[in-house]
């Protein structure tokens, strides 16, 4: 693999920055009119993929401290979107589950995200977006990034 030669600095991290930023902007203003927040649709996202899921378990994927978690899944719960259980292995624990109303919002969070994908990709051919993703995986998962999740990263 070819190294980064020293001297003027590239603009690649800077570029990467501004369009996360208008990635996650866009996003949030898609999610909006479904009544969630991009903390909401991920978390969702991330109970579709793992049923059961403790909240502690939930806290440490997206790096945030248990206290943190608790006022989100009581939002979701409310919502009608998200279900506690007390752990049948572990008492002193819930895990969390997706209702049916939060598996057909996660099915509306798909559309919207497809469309998200779509509309900021839509510069590039179908290959080039390939091989973008492919690009950005080798980034993630060189900075040890959870592909699946936004961590919160301590500023």
């Amino acid at each position: 693999m070819a190294s980064i030669s020293p001297g003027r600095p590239r603009r690649t991290a800077f570029l990467l920055s501004q369009l996360g930023a208008l990635a996650s902007a866009r996003f949030a203003e898609r999610t909006k009119p479904l009544g969630l927040t991009p903390s909401d649709a991920g978390t969702l996202r991330l109970l579709g993929r793992n049923p059961g899921l403790s909240q502690r378990a939930l806290a440490d994927r997206l790096g945030a401290v248990p206290s943190r978690i608790v006022p989100l899944i009581d939002s979701l719960e409310t919502r009608g979107l998200v279900e506690r259980t007390r752990s049948q292995t572990d008492r002193r624990n819930y895990e969390l589950q997706l209702t049916a109303e939060g598996t057909a919002m996660l099915g509306r969070l798909r559309d919207v995200a497809q469309d998200h994908e779509a509309e900021l990709l839509r510069p590039l051919s179908a290959e080039q977006a390939e091989q973008l993703e492919g690009l950005l995986a080798l980034l993630a998962e060189g900075n040890a990034l959870d592909g699946e999740v936004h961590r919160e990263l301590g500023h």
